[in-house]
């Protein structure tokens, strides 16, 4: 990976302190396409996530999840960003954003923070990437983050990912004829609650089926190039609640 600074100059203008990663996290990152962040979620915080996921889901019921997508089997959320103070620490992590600026080497904005929880029997995906357009080293738009409010194993719908695939610039469709099998390279993202893994959206990966039924809370946070359209829409959605507590370095991450 050419390094283009440790940071975009504009965030670091606005207050952020960055994070700092370790060599062997780099390498991950830029060889595998991921890497997993210990303990960044503390006992406090990771007890109230918890609870603000279960009650948007109770409250919303059939709604929930339906501002970018709902999935039979799985409690959905989205737009979380205007859901809660709770969720600010999420987007605007130090760490995190370090990790982004790491991969993509050029200013980005959220593309949206969403909830997942596959129920028992449910979950499985196809292979995919999060970014369609062109691919192979160093041409990267799209990074998601996982914030594991729950213990993530293979067992409860892990998320598998193909490490390296970033790095191929073929089309995913054309390379992997059933998509829905498991790939003969692909590994299981587990980590214990708390823990945040973040992968390049590059990268071929997806849910699998939750087969213990075994609770697996996730909180997607997703970042995308800042010439790129964001999958939510931040000025569109905005709250007014939500605008009169924001930061300088929420509003440029926000894009609003």
């Amino acid at each position: 990976m050419e390094d283009g600074g440790h940071m975009d100059p504009r965030m670091m203008e606005l207050g952020l302190a960055p994070g700092v990663l370790s060599e062997q996290q780099k390498k991950e990152l830029d060889e595998r396409g991921y890497t997993i962040l210990p303990e960044v979620i503390d006992t406090d915080w990771l007890v109230r996530l918890r609870q603000a996921f279960d009650r948007i889901h109770d409250a919303e019921g059939a709604d929930a999840g339906k501002e970018v997508a709902q999935v039979e089997g799985v409690r959905r959320l989205a737009d979380l960003v205007n859901k809660g103070e709770i969720f600010d620490g999420v987007y605007v992590h130090p760490l995190l954003l370090t990790v982004v600026w790491h991969v993509l080497q050029k200013p980005f904005k959220l593309h949206s923070v969403n909830g997942h929880d596959p129920q028992l029997g449910f979950g499985q995906q196809t292979l995919h990437a999060d970014w369609g357009g062109e691919r192979g080293p160093g041409k990267y738009n799209v990074v998601n983050s996982m914030w594991m409010l729950d213990d993530m194993a293979p067992d409860n719908g892990a998320t598998r990912l193909v490490p390296g695939s970033h790095l191929n610039p073929g089309a995913l469709a054309e390379l992997v004829e059933d998509r829905l099998a498991p790939h003969p390279d692909e590994v299981y993202m587990t980590a214990p609650a708390g823990s945040v893994g973040v992968f390049n959206g590059s990268a071929w990966h997806s849910c699998t089926q939750n087969g213990s039924g075994a609770l697996r809370r996730v909180l997607h946070c997703a970042f995308i190039a800042r010439e790129h359209k964001q999958q939510t829409d931040q000025r569109q959605h905005l709250h007014p609640e939500t605008d009169l507590r924001l930061s300088p370095l929420a509003r440029y991450v926000l894009d609003v």
